[in-house]
């Protein structure tokens, strides 16, 4: 660590407290076009993905820990702070922060749309709301090689540090792109062979599914599944097919299945 880096020991710092406006609100990320990430895999994972950081911060302790580390950030990030821990516990958000936080500026991913090719494969999310279940989602989609993601734009914030704590980086990489609505985007792009994932004995098992490409599946609501006009803009439905006992799966783990037999 250089010596003449000045220590943040001020909660009032301008940049601190963006910092902590990025953490706390969806609005501030939109209109900012700034979101955080936390965490020293995640922070050097963002560098490695090349992602635009415009501020880093590690606390004092993990600047002398991650020593190595934190010279490679501190030398790609435009801005760089070294702040005291407690002032580091009041941006983070985990409850045994690491000491490494970066202010990612927001990527757009939206050209991977504009052409949809022979052999895409999409995956639509409608309604999501849970976080955790999001950044499971985008994870396992980069992992299983997915063409991209589809939300609808009252999905949870896909730039919300469980997000992307959850994604392990796949936010960085994976390309999506935020709907006015999927029953929208389903009808705006025909040539997409689209799919509703639903919980009926008379939709098609997707098991016994053969997915055409250029494709999308479209997945629903935690509580409620997909909205009815996104059924209605769906070519075809199809539904996972259990025979114990309980009624629904996890929204991660439905589409985690999903994705699995779509790409197989």
């Amino acid at each position: 660590m250089d010596g003449f880096m000045t220590i943040l020991s001020s909660k009032d710092n301008s940049n601190i407290k963006n910092a902590v406006r990025l953490r706390k609100s969806a609005k501030h990320r939109r209109e900012s076009g700034l979101f955080i990430a936390e965490g020293v895999r995640i922070c050097i994972d963002a560098m490695l993905s090349k992602a635009d950081i415009d501020t880093f911060f590690a606390s004092e302790k993990a600047a002398a820990k991650y020593a190595y580390e934190f010279e490679q950030l501190r030398k790609y990030s435009a801005k760089a702070f070294v702040v005291s821990d407690k002032i580091f516990n009041q941006i983070c958000d985990t409850e045994s922060p690491q000491g490494f936080l970066c202010v990612i500026k927001a990527l757009d991913k939206s050209g991977s749309f504009d052409k949809i090719k022979t052999g895409d494969k999409f995956l639509a999310l409608d309604n999501l709301q849970d976080p955790s279940n999001l950044g499971t989602i985008l994870r396992t989609a980069e992992a299983l090689n997915v063409t991209g993601v589809v939300l609808s734009d009252d999905c949870c914030d896909i730039y919300s540090p469980k997000v992307v704590r959850g994604s392990m980086g796949a936010v960085f990489r994976l390309p999506f792109v935020v709907s006015t609505s999927i029953a929208e985007y389903l009808n705006t792009h025909s040539e997409l062979e689209s799919y509703a994932a639903v919980v009926s004995s008379s939709a098609d098992k997707i098991t016994e599914t053969s997915f055409a490409s250029p494709c999308i599946v479209a997945v629903g609501n935690e509580g409620n599944g997909l909205k009815e006009d996104t059924i209605s803009a769906c070519k075809h439905k199809i539904t996972i097919p259990m025979t114990g006992r309980a009624e629904s799966l996890n929204a991660a783990v439905a589409a985690s299945i999903i994705m699995w037999e779509m790409m197989k």
